[in-house]
């Protein structure tokens, strides 16, 4: 028995279902995906292996923006446009993790309900767990998988905007970036940094007597981008105002980016991105495993000690770096 109940699917039947967008399937995989059982993540590699040439002809769409912001409701419209002009859209949402249990909160699909029951979309929750950069650990494999099984657009929806909330840069094509209006901080704590890697700014909930600031936060905006570098390619980023909730503005944002994918492939940049990513993730898997290999239950228990000496400042950096690989 296995995490569905009945009898482990074999790979070469998630293989075939997956081509066949069989949704059931992508579920199943994408699950194993994600485990950390032995068997289950040698039957992952696998499986991207034979799927590889099946993959990249998505776009993919980070979407990214504070806690209150209306990611859900603004990628509920959005997708509902999209999966109505025949696209087939995978959403990957990752959830906030309960910092106790370790689970989530997957509650997406509660707050996309009409887009999860479009027969051309489809929603996978996943549990940010102790991942850094508001995504899954595994989500760049399940973007993959969902290029394999046929979707053409995927939108990587992010917990929310931290400091490490920007790994979902390094797995797009395009990054789009919601804000909101703001009374006396229109930047709402949001990072320089962040706003210099959006090549698409979206205000949204720009509707009723919210439209006259959110017109103000889009000018202060337009400004300020004028004193970040220049982006990769001959791109200036966009300042959008839109309502998710009145359905307007969507199509603009989306002609945005179509502009900004083809923009970026004209210049030859959409390749050189996604061969650079496939870089980094090499190197981020390559450190995780010399991690993992290294770091023992042992050493574990003697890393979280040294750790603790140098938060309470008993114990300096660099002598803990010397006594942890020198020990």
């Amino acid at each position: 028995m296995n995490h569905f109940g009945r009898t482990r699917v074999s790979l070469d039947e998630l293989y075939k279902g997956i081509l066949q967008h069989d949704r059931l399937m992508l579920s199943k995989a994408i699950t194993i995906i994600e485990s950390r059982r032995a068997d289950d993540i040698a039957k992952s590699v696998e499986l991207l292996d034979k799927i590889a040439p099946y993959t990249g002809g998505g776009v993919r769409i980070g979407i990214t923006g504070v806690p209150g912001v209306g990611k859900s409701s603004f990628i509920e419209t959005l997708g509902l446009r999209l999966a109505n002009q025949n696209h087939r859209l995978a959403v990957l949402s990752v959830d906030p993790s309960s910092a106790r249990t370790g689970g989530s909160i997957l509650g997406d699909k509660t707050r996309m309900e009409k887009l999860s029951h479009h027969s051309n979309a489809f929603i996978r929750p996943s549990p940010a767990g102790n991942s850094l950069g508001g995504v899954h650990y595994k989500t760049r494999e399940t973007i993959l998988l969902c290029e394999a099984a046929g979707f053409d657009t995927i939108i990587v929806e992010t917990v929310g905007v931290g400091q490490s909330e920007t790994a979902v840069k390094d797995m797009v094509d395009c990054f789009l970036l919601l804000m909101l209006s703001g009374g006396g901080d229109e930047l709402q704590g949001i990072k320089r940094g962040i706003m210099e890697m959006a090549d698409i700014i979206a205000i949204n909930k720009a509707d009723g007597d919210n439209i006259k600031p959110a017109q103000r936060t889009r000018k202060m905006l337009q400004n300020a981008i004028h004193l970040f570098p220049p982006h990769d390619i001959n791109w200036v980023v966009p300042v959008l105002l839109c309502s998710a909730l009145q359905e307007e503005g969507i199509t603009e944002i989306w002609k945005s980016v179509e502009n900004f994918i083809s923009t970026s492939k004209d210049e030859g940049f959409f390749k050189i991105n996604r061969q650079t990513q496939n870089a980094y993730w090499f190197e981020q898997l390559v450190n995780e495993e010399i991690r993992r290999s290294y770091f023992d239950q042992e050493r574990m228990n003697h890393y979280e000690s040294i750790k603790a000496q140098i938060a309470s400042n008993e114990l300096g950096v660099r002598k803990g770096l010397q006594k942890l690989f020198g020990d």
